[in-house]
């Protein structure tokens, strides 16, 4: 599959997630294999401004592509120079603007979630990014802001005719947040409604929540985000499926103990120590989900400092489980 001038090898995509789809999780994601990565969400305002941690949040590893980097603010002239940006200045393949997050701090910023009141803005925000850069431009919006304002059919008819080359819809509203189940119908809407490329969004977490989502929704190409925390097998086992190829087992303890002490060695490597052990805290007990009696590996989580006490930490568990 092709978006405008990227090749896309399969339809399986990493979802952005802010705090963890940085580019050490990007790289191991896409040694399982998937067609396409996310960045995290990037604000527009801290690129424009040269602030130097979101700066470095645009740094593209090579092993990444095909990579789409996403922004989000809420004007157009600001949106439109972080677009420059990227455009310019970093190795993205894909530019793709937020309009879908529900998170109140993006609400207060006219951006994300909010966006989705107002389709002519959101028709003017990529009229303008499209026509001033060169990469191939994507939005992820939601199903609307509440279940009494679903307008995902009204604002992809918008965003394609802006001249965007991609869609993603979660399907779900601004109002769920990440509650409940996700509405396939509202995905299907969207997919119905335009002619460029869509992924569809939210709660895959097996071969046959894919295979629902295809079959129903007709969807392009389908994206995994929680799902996929802990445990990019899920997407190793997406892409064999859609390849035909036979399923691999799944992983045993020690291989994902062992990806967790790896995935911490190469975020110190990008972020330093301290940043580094206090988010691999967080998605160190997303790789222990499935290991059975590991509450109170949790528990001592917390009081992890530096990158030996964590290792040590990991090899306790080992030793007791495996």
């Amino acid at each position: 599959m092709k978006v405008k001038n990227v090749e896309i090898k399969n339809p399986i995509v990493l979802a952005p997630l802010a705090g963890y789809t940085n580019r050490t999780f990007r790289g191991i994601v896409k040694e399982f294999g998937v067609g396409l990565v996310y960045s995290e969400m990037i604000s527009a305002h801290g690129i424009i401004y040269d602030n130097k941690k979101t700066i470095e949040l645009t740094e593209v590893n090579p092993k990444e592509h095909p990579l789409a980097m996403q922004i989000f603010g809420g004007e157009v002239e600001l949106l439109t120079k972080a677009a420059q940006y990227i455009d310019k200045y970093t190795d993205a393949d894909i530019i793709d603007l937020n309009m879908g997050c529900p998170v109140r701090k993006v609400l207060k910023a006219e951006s994300g979630s909010k966006l989705l009141t107002d389709p002519e803005k959101i028709y003017r925000i990529v009229s303008a990014v499209v026509q001033n850069v060169e990469k191939p431009v994507s939005v992820k919006i939601r199903a609307g802001w509440d279940h009494s304002s679903i307008n995902a059919d009204v604002v992809a008819e918008a965003i394609e005719k802006a001249g965007a080359s991609l869609i993603c819809i979660h399907g779900r509203t601004k109002s769920d947040l990440y509650r409940g189940k996700v509405n396939l119908d509202y995905i299907k809407m969207v997919k119905a409604a335009v002619n460029i490329p869509v992924i569809g969004n939210g709660d895959i977490r097996s071969i046959e929540d894919a295979e629902k989502m295809f079959a129903y929704t007709g969807v392009d190409m389908i994206m995994i985000g929680r799902g996929a925390l802990g445990n990019p097998w899920l997407l190793r086992d997406l892409v064999c499926w859609y390849e035909g190829k036979k399923i691999p087992a799944p992983p045993t303890a020690r291989e994902k103990l062992a990806l967790c002490k790896r995935h911490l060695d190469l975020l110190v490597e990008e972020k330093g120590e301290r940043t580094a052990v206090l988010e691999m805290r967080s998605m160190a007990a997303w790789y222990v989900k499935g290991i059975e009696r590991t509450r109170e590996f949790k528990q001592k989580l917390n009081d992890v400092k530096t990158k030996t006490e964590l290792h040590q930490l990991i090899d306790e568990l080992e030793r007791e489980r495996c």
